[in-house]
């Protein structure tokens, strides 16, 4: 990965539009649904681990590809950047700094933080979840620019699942 940072800004405008078309849709709101949103949180993650089968080691079949993996990661994405809505958050760039270099061990640590976040809803214990799952795309040597368009791309699936009826 040649970037060194990812710059979020447009995304958390796009993901409070979102949030928004979801509440009128569905009558609910940031805070009857705050469990919620970690709980799926928590599930996109384990879906996206599973596309990446980094903890198979019982398996000889390969990661899913890339699109696939890109996809799971941006559904994930989706919840973090609507937790920073629901707390406020409107920008946030996030410098690259892998600490654990083992995507399971990556993950895990993620599963962690966000547990940590469902008991301690703050700034602090939200920069760390969200530092950490962004410090897993060098994993990939995916650029900044394919997770946000990843993003972008899943979003407007979402809202057209919206008027759809999904």
């Amino acid at each position: 990965m040649t970037d060194d940072k990812i710059i979020l800004d447009d995304l958390f405008a796009l993901q409070s539009q979102l949030d928004e078309e979801i509440a009128r849709n569905h009558h609910v709101d940031y805070e009857s649904t705050y469990s919620r949103r970690v709980l799926a949180l928590l599930v996109e993650l384990g879906e996206f681990a599973n596309e990446t089968r980094c903890f198979k080691y019982w398996s000889y079949k390969s990661p899913s590809p890339k699109e696939v993996i890109l996809d799971e990661y941006a559904d994930g994405l989706h919840f973090l950047l609507s937790l920073g809505v629901m707390m406020g958050v409107t920008q946030y760039t996030h410098h690259f700094h892998v600490r654990e270099k083992d995507l399971t061990e990556a993950i895990l640590t993620v599963y962690k933080d966000v547990c940590e976040l469902k008991e301690n809803f703050d700034p602090e214990h939200y920069a760390k979840a969200f530092a950490d799952y962004l410090n897993i795309i060098p994993l990939f040597d995916y650029s900044s620019e394919e997770v946000i368009a990843a993003y972008k791309q899943k979003c407007g699936q979402n809202h057209i699942r919206q008027e759809t009826h999904y």
